[in-house]
């Protein structure tokens, strides 16, 4: 079934512990797009670009299945570009430099062979935008899925709210879900937001795995120790280019499914921080991630025999 992601597509420039980069090809939309890839053959990109995008990086996208009819290309601006620098414990970065450049000016357009997406996938972007994708799709997908962030919560909540009233899942991180609610508690947090509109919710916990609510169930899946984390930039788009990409491919929008696609997203999560950018994302195997996703099963499968007295 064809995917449809909105986000951008940019330069990152990325400094932590481990090392530095230059310019390199970053963005949600870009990250989303290559991790999804891997799982639903028709995957189909709305976003825009500079005349200083390189055609080799297109090309990378198009060798991977997908679609750049809707990549927009400016030829007298430049791309997005974003510059940070991740501290120790690569929970926590700065922000060195944003340059908006062509996402000041950004207006998805759809083309028409994309108007029959059936999963849709919004990469963060403001949420005015997001609202004006789904409004300017001929019919609804199947599945909508959203991703947000704290800085969106604060500067447009109006807006915010009203685009989550019209999308199915809505993937945020702890702090993001403690924002949005007012509750601490992430269970209360959960009921709270799924009142907002979405039927689903993801709440991403980083290196701590991730949770999966609707009204009455919650799923857990841990995020796998791994021996070298060198660069967290797109981890949260890789995790949803794997768990959209595996409810496409499968066309099974159930609960159940959905745990199997949250952990799919998290083994596409943890390639990705084991090099820099989309490096890591570029060259996997099917055989990689079957094997990657035996290491969540094994990390959490065990037998237990239950003898209280009563």
């Amino acid at each position: 079934m064809s995917l449809l992601v909105i986000g951008t597509v940019a330069f990152d420039a990325i400094e932590t512990p481990f090392g530095k980069t230059d310019k390199i090809l970053g963005g949600a939309a870009t990250f989303i797009s290559l991790s999804s890839s891997y799982f639903t053959k028709k995957v189909n990109i709305v976003s825009v670009v500079g005349g200083d995008f390189p055609q080799e990086n297109i090309q990378l996208l198009k060798s991977h299945g997908v679609d750049t009819e809707g990549l927009q290309v400016l030829e007298n601006e430049k791309t997005f570009f974003w510059s940070g620098k991740y501290h120790i414990d690569m929970n926590t970065r700065d922000t060195l430099e944003t340059q908006l450049n062509v996402l000041e000016k950004f207006n998805p357009a759809i083309p028409e062979n994309y108007q029959n997406c059936e999963f849709l996938m919004l990469g963060n972007l403001a949420p005015a935008i997001q609202k004006q994708v789904i409004n300017n799709l001929k019919q609804r997908p199947k599945l909508i899925v959203m991703d947000t962030m704290n800085f969106w919560m604060e500067i447009a909540l109006d807006e915010l709210k009203e685009t989550m009233q019209l999308v199915d899942v809505l993937s945020i991180n702890d702090e993001e879900a403690r924002l949005l609610s007012k509750e601490y508690s992430l269970v209360k947090a959960a009921q709270k937001i799924l009142t907002m509109g979405p039927k689903f919710l993801i709440i991403k916990k980083g290196e701590h795995g991730a949770l999966l609510f609707n009204k009455k169930e919650v799923f857990f899946a841990p995020a796998l120790p791994l021996e070298d984390v060198f660069d967290p930039t797109g981890a949260g788009d890789s995790f949803a280019g794997g768990f959209i990409g595996h409810l496409a491919a499968s066309k099974d929008i159930s609960f159940e499914n959905m745990k199997r696609a949250i952990i799919f997203g998290s083994a596409m999560a943890s390639f990705c921080v084991e090099k820099f950018g989309t490096e890591k994302l570029q060259h996997l195997t099917h055989s990689d991630i079957e094997h990657r996703v035996q290491d969540f099963i094994d990390l959490v499968q065990f037998d237990i025999e239950l003898d209280i007295e009563s």
